[in-house]
């Protein structure tokens, strides 16, 4: 497809795709950059993984609130949610397969990669959602169908998160439990928007299984 996040940079870091064992996709929040959340990768001892954070126009997915209407967030969804698919199309080119690629999120990117792996479902190396879930005014359950195959998904978020419904991250755990992912979900009591140390070391413990025997 041709949408507004299409043929904007995509950022590397990390060992090339080539010399990688695993490859993690970031997506970067609201108002941020690829180049932003890549700095995240200095949290993590690996050099046997390949990151890649695709950028969104002007740093923004879509222009509404997660919970908006899903056609009032087009097309920048359906454009944001196939920049991912570029993405891990890429490292399965570079034959690295889709249950060794992790993908991770941020606040907005989060909530994009939580939609990406719920409408995608296969067996991925892991899903990181940092702030954020499932897309649309609505929630429902029987809207995603398919099996993760036992894929570890990690929730994290603030249980008074300004921008994150409570109830939106507890939905978005247990759609992603019918579809047969591993789901660990916490939510951090008074925490502001951001992302803390645990949620760091929840996302180190899924790139240590990603990268120990060649799967998570």
């Amino acid at each position: 497809m041709t949408g507004p996040h299409q043929n904007q940079p995509l950022v590397t870091a990390g060992v090339s795709l080539e010399a990688a064992e695993a490859a993690v996709v970031l997506v970067h929040g609201r108002g941020a950059t690829a180049r932003s959340i890549v700095q995240m990768t200095d949290e993590f001892d690996h050099d046997d993984i390949a990151y890649l954070a695709p950028q969104a126009a002007r740093n923004t997915w879509y222009p509404n609130a997660f919970t908006a209407p899903v056609e009032s967030n087009e097309p920048g969804r359906t454009s944001g949610l196939q920049a991912i698919a570029d993405a891990v199309s890429k490292a399965n080119e570079a034959d690295i397969p889709t249950d060794r690629v992790m993908i991770l999120g941020f606040s907005q990117g989060a909530c994009l990669a939580s939609e990406f792996v719920g409408r995608n479902p296969t067996r991925y190396g892991g899903l990181a959602v940092l702030s954020g879930g499932l897309i649309g005014e609505d929630v429902a359950p029987d809207d995603y169908d398919g099996d993760l195959a036992d894929t570890s998904v990690f929730l994290g978020c603030s249980d008074v998160d300004p921008h994150i419904p409570e109830e939106r991250v507890r939905t978005t755990a247990d759609v992603f439990e019918r579809m047969d992912a591993d789901v660990t979900m916490r939510l951090y009591e008074g925490m502001s928007h951001g992302i803390n140390e645990d949620e760091l070391r929840a996302v180190a413990d899924l790139l240590d299984g990603l990268t120990r025997d060649g799967s998570q």
